[in-house]
């Protein structure tokens, strides 16, 4: 993948499409089928060398490959806009499942093409960065006026955010929009922030492994359109936010932002 970068270094030559639209629903670039292609190609080898699984995708959508239950679920290019514009927050996200939800995933990868850093968490195991377990990370930080010291947004659509600008200012003293549910998410893990949020629904391809990592980091995640918090499948649609904190009260406090408390959770 990050040959795909070397040649493709301009935001000129990276906003290129291919004029086809991916089962994620959004136009399909360049640098977008180039990624997935590589990713492919190590599954369809694989296969080959025997593995059975399902692969779930940003671009290509559902992919058998001999086993509906194991599901490897995949996004190539977390941050494509960022990644389409030089900016250099963006990754890969991969996470694999033994079952259909956000609970059954047991493992998950990040790589961030930025920092050049790599997450991993094995569940019931653990969760690294590169290569140094993350083991007794630091609580997070409240101001004296009770607001968590700063968390990282995804989909900040200014349209989304208008309404919620109340709540996060009751909530948060200081937000970081990073451009990548996935590394945003990953944040969390040794606590660079103390919580993160989207203000919409989000895709189980950006946070299926992100999500994992910041729970064996000892965090806490939800999907709060789900009853259940991981109850969220891992399929193509766009469920509901995620919502991540250190502490339970914290993550009730952001959920709160998010969902209205009168509506009606799924599942």
């Amino acid at each position: 993948m990050r040959e795909v970068f070397v040649e493709h270094p301009t935001s000129r030559e990276r906003v290129v499409e291919t004029g086809e639209t991916g089962e994620g629903g959004d136009q399909t670039l360049v640098i977008d089928q180039q990624a997935e292609d590589a990713v492919f190609a190590q599954l369809d080898a694989l296969h080959e060398g025997g593995a059975r699984f399902t692969a779930v995708s940003e671009e290509r959508g559902v992919v058998g490959y001999g086993d509906d239950e194991l599901l490897v679920v995949i996004d190539p290019l977390d941050g494509s806009l960022n990644a389409k514009r030089g900016i250099r927050s963006h990754s890969l996200s991969l996470a694999v499942a033994d079952g259909p939800t956000m609970a059954d995933v047991c493992f998950g990868y990040v790589y961030d093409f930025g920092t050049c850093e790599e997450w991993v968490a094995r569940r019931g195991e653990g969760a690294w960065l590169d290569d140094e377990r993350i083991d007794a990370p630091p609580q997070e930080r409240l101001l004296p006026d009770g607001r968590l010291e700063m968390i990282t947004i995804e989909s900040a659509d200014p349209r989304w955010i208008a309404p919620k600008v109340q709540a996060l200012g009751d909530t948060v003293y200081r937000l970081r929009a990073i451009g990548s549910i996935a590394i945003s998410l990953c944040q969390l893990a040794p606590t660079r922030v103390d919580g993160m949020l989207t203000l919409w629904r989000t895709r189980a391809v950006d946070v299926a492994a992100a999500q994992l990592i910041v729970r064996e980091a000892g965090a806490l995640v939800a999907f709060p359109a789900f009853e259940d918090p991981l109850g969220a499948p891992l399929d193509i649609e766009p469920h509901s936010p995620v919502v991540a904190a250190r502490t339970p009260q914290s993550l009730a406090r952001l959920i709160a932002v998010v969902w209205p408390s009168d509506a009606t959770p799924e599942g």
